[in-house]
């Protein structure tokens, strides 16, 4: 039975409804689509979600069956793979309903081939979030590929692949089947929240209480339905109240539809028991609310196909709706994004003299991969930045009388780090090498500690319309660490954010660590939490090897930093008053 992740702790995680509000409005990364935009890409195309499921998969386990996870890649056109997403992982489920949803931007004029990947997830990685998993440590079921216009122009928008090994076949064994469902994207800014709990629920295990949970399924057009949302699990509780849950509107489309509402008992076997169900719209779910009543679950009938009327109750404890803002909402009023960029000038990028050096400067022009980065990443961050005036530092790098600083004015002026545009940044890059002296170690927190200074000072201003991002780029491993750790965290409640950009062929595991894409958020020295994620770390090796797109990497993560920061202030977009209008 799907809808549960991973182990026994990270099968009992929410899934697709823990408070939206902090994603978005819309499943696509829109600061992409904006980006692409203002390059004079106009919007011909339409965004539509993938739902997954599968049917008889291989069971590659000993003592239990198999823990699925579902990889989507757009194949380009020199073959290349390009990942666009990864479901949830499902324990112990040979026949998986996946509830995180794909979003894909369908094209009707090109041919976009599709390519769907299933692994087994390895158990000492249960619990890990997927999108961190590395695929090469996983064991491999099956894939499929089709183009997305084979699954969008069947009139059930559905379609079937059956599964095949590597080289193209299934060979003798039978890989199991994979079902795509595609559905159009439906904007909406309506986030509906509430907090359900059961009452009198019957008890399904023998020697304890059952361990229930929620799942809540959208009716589709074609029949059927389809998981959006699964509570957590509350263990040993015949009377469970769940965390809150949030839908976005483009989940359940109409306030009318109907709504599938499931309640299970959780076992680790991934046989989770039927305890009872019903049918409800979100109107009617408002309307338990209002009422304070409840609704009584029912199962189907043993002896006859009419349904039995349990005890079991739902209630609706509470129940809200929000007006969620996207982030485009805020770009396009307004709001900037001021980016800040600090250079690595660390003696272990080598001799700036030597060809081998990170820093040498090609006389034929051919730029060095802080150069490459610069002027790749530039490109995109300075389509946010209304003046493109960059404050510029370098860290690690001995100064003309001597002194080692770890954060200086790239530009050498003392009055002002700021210079204008990319090009201003690689001419005082290519200045300062001539003038400073390569030295070490590599401390990020000096230069963070600055951004968050002037970051700091936005927020005193009654018209707070800014949000800065901090571009670190570097070669190596972070020595101060803890120092590092200790500015994010402070960082956190500010409104930025770091990206870090690795050149060379350094191993940047440990900065994986200050990207907190494993769940756990970073904890400073005296024991506070990050109130946010702030830091988004890119490799330029796997961007230069068509891995990811440079865009996409470096906005992968920045409209949610944004929004958390905005919702966490309350701060809203205020439509712009034109002056002709003043006038």
């Amino acid at each position: 039975m799907g809808g549960c992740f991973s182990d026994m702790k990270g099968g009992k995680q929410a899934v697709g409804g823990i408070r939206e509000a902090a994603t978005g409005v819309e499943p696509q990364n829109d600061a992409v689509d904006f980006f692409y935009k203002t390059q004079g890409f106009q919007q011909l195309f339409t965004r539509v979600e993938l739902s997954l499921s599968a049917s008889n998969l291989l069971d590659r386990d000993i003592t239990s069956k198999s823990d699925p996870m579902v990889v989507v890649f757009a194949k380009k056109r020199d073959g290349q793979l390009e990942e666009l997403g990864r479901t949830e992982v499902i324990m112990n489920c040979l026949n998986p309903e996946w509830i995180e949803k794909i979003s894909v931007a369908f094209q009707f004029e090109i041919v976009q081939p599709l390519e769907f990947h299933v692994y087994d997830i390895d158990t000492k990685y249960h619990g890990v979030p997927a999108k961190t998993l590395k695929l090469r440590d996983q064991e491999f079921l099956g894939m499929a590929n089709c183009t997305l216009s084979e699954i969008v122009t069947k009139q059930s928008r559905r379609l079937t692949l059956r599964l095949q090994n590597k080289s193209g076949n299934g060979g003798l064994r039978n890989l199991g089947a994979i079902t795509v469902h595609a559905e159009e994207t439906v904007a909406s800014r309506s986030v509906v929240e509430m907090v359900l709990r059961c009452s009198r629920l019957d008890n399904k295990d023998v020697f304890s209480k059952s361990d229930p949970f929620l799942r809540i399924s959208r009716m589709v057009e074609s029949g059927g339905y389809i998981p959006i949302c699964k509570t957590e699990v509350i263990n040993d509780n015949l009377n469970p109240k769940w965390r809150p849950i949030c839908l976005g509107g483009h989940k359940f489309g109409s306030k009318d539809n109907p709504l599938l509402i499931e309640c299970f008992d959780f076992n680790s076997s991934g046989d989770h028991v039927l305890i009872g169900k019903m049918q409800k719209s979100v109107t009617e779910l408002e309307k338990l609310y209002r009422e304070k009543t409840g609704a009584n679950f029912v199962i189907p009938s043993t002896r006859d196909r009419q349904e039995k009327v349990l005890k079991g109750q739902l209630f609706v404890d509470q129940y809200c709706e929000k007006e969620q803002f996207s982030f485009i909402d805020y770009v396009s009023n307004g709001f900037e994004l001021n980016f800040m960029v600090a250079v690595d000038f660390t003696a272990s990028n080598g001799n700036p003299q030597h060809s081998d050096s990170l820093h040498y400067i090609d006389a034929y022009g051919r730029l060095n991969p802080y150069q490459k980065a610069i002027m790749e990443v530039g490109e995109v961050i300075q389509v946010y930045d209304s003046d493109r005036r960059f404050p510029a530092w370098g860290f690690g790098g001995k100064m003309p009388g001597g002194t080692v600083s770890h954060c200086f004015n790239l530009n050498g002026n003392p009055g002002g780090s700021e210079v204008v545009g990319v090009e201003g940044v690689m001419d005082a890059y290519a200045n300062a090498l001539r003038s400073i002296t390569l030295s070490g170690p590599t401390l990020f927190g000096p230069v963070i500690n600055m951004a968050a200074q002037m970051a700091a000072q936005s927020l005193s201003s009654q018209y707070n319309t800014k949000y800065y991002v901090l571009l670190i780029i570097t070669d190596g491993v972070v020595t101060d660490l803890q120092e590092t750790t200790d500015a994010l965290v402070k960082a956190s409640d500010l409104p930025l954010s770091v990206l870090i950009v690795g050149v060379g062929n350094a191993d940047f595991t440990s900065m994986e660590v200050l990207d907190a894409d494993n769940g756990r958020g970073l904890v400073s020295s005296t024991g506070r939490v990050a109130t946010r994620d702030i830091v988004q770390f890119v490799p330029m090796r796997e961007v230069e090897s068509g891995q990811i797109s440079v865009v996409q990497a470096l906005l992968e993560e920045l409209p949610d930093q944004f929004l958390s920061f905005m919702q966490s202030r309350d701060i809203k977009p205020q439509p712009q008053v034109s002056t002709s209008a003043m006038l």
